[in-house]
């Protein structure tokens, strides 16, 4: 009743819909994780439609995130190594095994964004008689535009920005894969925004923060939460290559003011590096005296030229993927402005798409052009400017806003800095039985305001170390809906969110999100009720790392029964010393878990616990 409806509302609308598009898998959202999510369906029969709003698929990625974030290679694997491993395979094949652009793609992890684009259309190509990639593609996030027979999406309705009409697109599961939760949130799943405070989840991190990079947390760290949202910016494609440079020009809307304060930054040698706290206002006359005179920065940890502004990793082909610079009180990130963008229509967030460019720009000029700022640092600037081999349509500039976080969507499981950090010292995060991947990055956001009068920090920046951790079903199988899935707006809290929110994880969840939807097509049941071992088997079979292990990789003969035991609790240590002998502790643990009464004298690890695998698989 609720579908008829439906049509019937869009035929007095004049958008009648010629035919109406069915797939197994509606994805919204062409980034890596609805790009994933796509692959692993295909690869288990599945057809599926991407639907993307920009003209391009392949989000930050192919939008200047050359610089892979991952602290632990090897923990996350599955679909997100199979790109790496094309990356790596692109620059042998074109510049040879031992060239220059091999041995900066470090082994593949750091990309050009147009190498990021064409990999992406690469794995996609075996898979194309399953998946449809429509683009331009634009889901306004309302519930007029989501059809639901009780908590099951049956239809969403789809503007496409070139023909001005509305589609209509039917499927069995729904994938949320934008870095704004839009799909969800319209069906009617909960979710948060902001920063929640530290007595909600007793997190490190949580709420108001200032604290130096590197370094203590500072006066006025009160721990509260509110709605802020952390910066935004352009992941920019720099280089300094002369005959590839174009440098920015100033944009229309360029205000000096915006800039001014880089000045006094620049003499005085301020930053918020931990450093900074060693720097007297002598040592800050006399840096400027130096400046003045000709030299550079002679404060310590003080960043010069175009890092000062930015944070560079190299890439290939004497590029960067220029960030934010962490350390800097004026950068790349524009904090504050990007509140709304959440839960924005698409129309605002368009306009605060340029306005980010031309503040990026306009700080990129200044940098270069002001006569305020020392002539040493000036040129030093002037060596760099946007790749012109880059977004050739777009004047060598990024076409995608670095969406670091938008809506949090409410899962069966919210995931908390605790989650990425140690039980205790030394040992593991909390494991959880329904894994869906291991992944490992700090717990890291970016400024949620600009800098404050008095402040030796921006609030909301910071960065803590974690430890490979395991990432439960439960957070991307959202509240309310059945058959939804979110392996993009993660079900996590700001903290939490912080470290789930990179690249390499979200292909993971995304690839993930994939299977599950498969099995619970094949089952012929919603997702919540789908088995999260019939999701791992596949996984695993697919090389997707679910337990993190130091002295075992997915190669290894004996990875499945590794995997399956690990996030059992088999395997509490970080290494499986496999072909060590079993010992009597050991033993015991393993025959309590069990229920199977072990002869530990003259075994080897491996070889029991291949044995209880095999009698209660």
């Amino acid at each position: 009743m609720k579908k008829t409806l439906f049509y019937f509302l869009l035929f007095l609308s004049g958008n009648l819909i010629a035919q109406t598009n069915r797939y197994d898998l509606v994805i919204v959202g062409g980034t890596p994780g609805g790009i994933m999510a796509a692959i692993s369906a295909s690869r288990e029969g599945k057809t599926s439609v991407i639907l993307e709003r920009s003209g391009y698929i392949g989000g930050l990625p192919a939008n200047g995130l050359g610089a892979t974030d991952i602290a632990t290679r090897g923990a996350t694997t599955g679909l997100f190594k199979e790109f790496v491993g094309h990356i790596l395979n692109y620059y042998i094949q074109k510049y040879g095994k031992n060239s220059e652009q091999v041995k900066i793609s470090s082994e593949g992890y750091h990309f050009e964004p147009h190498v990021a684009s064409l990999v992406f259309e690469k794995m996609l190509e075996p898979e194309r008689n399953n998946i449809t990639i429509l683009t331009n593609r634009q889901f306004d996030s309302s519930a007029k535009n989501v059809i639901m027979q009780e908590q099951t999406i049956s239809a969403i309705k789809i503007y496409n920005r070139k023909t001005k009409k509305t589609e209509v697109y039917e499927g069995k599961v729904f994938i949320d894969a934008t870095y704004e939760g839009d799909l969800g949130a319209a069906a009617g799943v909960p979710f948060s925004i902001g920063r929640e405070g530290k007595d909600d989840y007793n997190e490190i991190g949580a709420g108001r923060l200032f604290k130096l990079w590197q370094g203590p947390e500072l006066e006025g760290s009160t721990h509260e939460g509110d709605d802020a949202v952390q910066a935004y910016n352009y992941r920019l494609c720099l280089t300094n290559n002369p005959d590839n440079r174009t440098l920015p020009q100033k944009p229309e809307n360029y205000n000096r003011k915006e800039y001014l304060s880089l000045i006094d930054d620049v003499y005085l040698g301020r930053h918020a590096g931990v450093k900074i706290l060693e720097v007297t206002p002598q040592m800050q006359e006399e840096n400027k005296q130096h400046i003045l005179s000709g030299g550079i920065t002679r404060i310590p940890d003080d960043p010069w030229g175009i890092a000062k502004i930015t944070n560079m990793v190299d890439l290939p082909n004497m590029k960067t993927d220029a960030n934010n610079q962490h350390m800097a009180f004026i950068s790349t990130d524009l904090p504050e402005e990007n509140w709304k963008w959440p839960t924005a229509d698409w129309k605002w967030r368009d306009i605060y798409a340029n306005r980010l460019k031309e503040y990026t720009l306009g700080l990129l000029w200044f940098a270069q052009n002001d006569n305020d700022l020392p002539e040493a640092f000036r040129n030093a600037v002037k060596e760099w400017g946007l790749a012109k081999d880059e977004y050739q349509d777009n004047n060598n500039f990024p076409r995608q806003v670095y969406v670091r976080e938008g809506r949090r969507l409410h899962g069966e499981h919210i995931f908390t800095a605790n989650d990425a950090l140690p039980v205790t010292a030394n040992s593991r995060p909390p494991v959880y039985k329904s894994s869906i991947t291991s992944s490992h990055y700090a717990l890291d956001s970016h400024a949620v305001r600009k800098r404050e009068e008095g402040k030796l920090a921006l609030d909301g920046f910071f960065s803590y170390s974690s430890a490979v951790y395991t990432v439960p079903f439960e957070t991307i199988l959202p509240k309310n809906v059945s058959n939804l899935l979110i392996p993009v707006p993660a079900s996590a809290t700001h903290v939490g969110y912080s470290t789930l929110r990179m690249e390499p994880c979200w292909m993971a969840l995304g690839q993930a999100a994939g299977i599950a939807a498969s099995v619970s097509i094949d089952k012929k049941t919603d997702l919540k009720k789908v088995k999260v071992e019939d999701i791992q088997q596949i996984l695993i079979k697919e090389k997707a790392t679910l337990f993190y292990l130091k002295d075992m990789d997915n190669n290894h003969p004996d990875w499945e029964v590794a995997q399956y035991m690990g996030i059992r609790g088999y395997l509490p240590d970080w290494e499986a010393k496999w072909e060590a002998d079993l010992d009597k502790k050991t033993a015991e643990r393993w025959n309590e878990l069990s229920g199977i009464k072990i002869n530990y004298e003259g075994k080897k690890r491996g070889n029991v616990l291949r044995g209880i695998y095999e009698i209660i698989r």
